[in-house]
């Protein structure tokens, strides 16, 4: 099939994000002088608005049936959005068990500090500070050049996310110079910026306090065996005995594994919800969008008239044609995009009402075909509207695509059970072993969940644990033993 720049746009507008969308429309003013943004609630009559109603950004729910407006829900199945047929539309959790975050940095001041009487100072970025140290540490000009390309590769938490062999071959220089350059680099303030890893991280603090031994050596090398709290292993490595190994235990943790945390970085983004989902007094919920996250523009009729009446040459005349399409379509796309999310979110609402009513454990599984069946739209329409597209409830602020989740078959040939809830209930009964004081094994965790009638394996339980970051039972008991 092809398709046309109208509908490449339409696509595009409905998978992006209420920011991302933003800055979207912010470059279409900037381009299409016909196009203008709406200021307030009446708007000349030369301007052009789409056909909307204020009833139309709103859906009630009473019983499990939309109450409001039949345009509401009047997008049709249409091919401006179904494109990509094969996409991907599982729901994808990526949760990776790490190490503690111990890190204690901070922002410095002091009380003779006049930072506070200029609101608007910049904080100094971890780059800006190596940078200044680069500059004053001595460096030949190609030296000062090669620092400069480390220092770029260096995170937020002052960690080096480089390859020094490709960098020696993309500089034709040897990898040992830039080993070199970069021991010197790792002198720099704070103590352990641009280390590799965690290890040598708390290596370089050690070897400024002077306590960096052969003992020592051996903890950092199996920090794995210290997050699973197995003390018997680690004395035998390290050679020390019990009050030893707590001492230096208690050394690591007055480390920071994340040197670069003290300093600016780019400002996390609020998350703004596209929808509202409120409780009806009369029973029931109360869907509506976001206006705040809503643009509002308009094709000004009567400046195209103007300068189309100006426009002398064919080009002048097919540049304000081009502008008064692209204006109208734009609008248009706005407004269809608008009642698709209102749409989904709507459907998405009337499966999901008993999670809203009672909580995580309610929640129902749920797949993009029976949303997009339910509205008679295509799998890749809902895929792209619950992309990046956030949900305010009464239970909190979610994204869409978090009430996709999978099914689990019940034990009894009943209801299946959402995957989510499976999870809350998994930590639900862990959380709990500090009361019951029994450690759960994942074999006793499947038998309990199976005699409350939930058909799962032990592999799946464990998978479950491993996502919430939650250590095995022998861990466990290593750890409460420890305590």
């Amino acid at each position: 099939m092809v398709i046309t720049p109208q509908l490449q746009q339409a696509i595009k507008l409905l998978q992006l994000s209420n920011l991302e969308l933003e800055a979207f429309v912010e470059a279409e003013l900037e381009r299409n002088p016909l196009l203008s943004r709406i200021e307030n609630e009446a708007p000349s009559e030369a301007a052009e608005a789409p056909e909307a109603h204020a009833s139309d950004s709103e859906i009630q729910f009473q019983d499990g049936v939309a109450q409001g407006s039949e345009n509401a829900l009047d997008a049709p199945q249409e091919a401006v959005y179904d494109a990509a047929p094969g996409e991907q539309n599982e729901v994808r959790t990526d949760a990776q068990p790490g190490l503690s975050d111990w890190s204690r940095t901070g922002n410095g001041g002091s009380f003779d500090s006049d930072d506070h009487d200029r609101p608007d100072k910049q904080e100094t970025t971890l780059s800006e500070h190596l940078q200044a140290q680069a500059s004053l540490a001595g460096f030949s000009p190609s030296d000062h050049a090669i620092a400069l390309i480390l220092i770029d590769s260096v995170d937020d938490a002052g960690y080096l996310r480089a390859d020094l062999d490709e960098i020696a071959t993309r500089l034709g220089v040897a990898r040992a110079r830039i080993e070199a350059i970069l021991t010197c680099c790792q002198g720099f303030e704070p103590t352990g910026v641009m280390a590799r890893n965690i290890p040598e991280c708390l290596k370089l603090q050690l070897v400024e306090q002077n306590r960096f031994d052969p003992a020592m050596e051996a903890l950092l090398d199996n920090l794995d065996l210290l997050a699973r709290r197995d003390l018997v292993a680690l004395r035998k490595l390290c050679g020390v005995d019990q009050e030893d190994l707590g001492e230096m235990i208690a050394e690591i943790q007055g480390l920071t594994p994340r040197p670069g945390a003290g300093f600016g970085s780019e400002p996390a983004q609020t998350v703004v919800p596209d929808v509202f989902v409120r409780s009806d007094p009369a029973g029931g919920w109360k869907v509506e969008l976001n206006s705040d996250t809503l643009p509002r523009l308009l094709m000004d009729k009567r400046y195209h008239a103007e300068v189309s009446a100006s426009a002398r040459s064919d080009d002048d005349k097919v540049f304000v044609a081009d502008c008064a399409a692209q204006a109208s379509w734009l609008v248009k796309s706005l407004d269809q995009r608008a009642r698709t999310i209102l749409k989904v979110a709507s459907e998405i609402v009337r499966q999901q009402d008993a999670f809203l009513a009672f909580g995580v454990e309610f929640l129902r599984p749920l797949t993009l075909k029976v949303v997009a069946e339910a509205i008679e739209m295509h799998e890749s329409t809902v895929s792209r509207v619950t992309s990046n597209k956030y949900i305010a409830t009464p239970r909190g602020v979610f994204e869409l695509k978090f009430f996709f989740t999978a099914a689990i078959q019940s034990s009894d040939g009943g209801a299946t059970h959402s995957a989510e809830a499976v999870r809350h209930r998994i930590k639900s009964m862990i959380d709990a072993e500090d009361v019951t004081g029994e450690v759960l094994s994942d074999d006793r965790i499947v038998e309990i969940l199976q005699d409350t009638g939930i058909d799962i394996a032990r592999r799946t339980v464990a998978k479950y644990r491993e996502a919430l970051r939650i250590p095995s039972s022998v861990e466990r008991r290593r750890m409460r033993k420890a305590a």
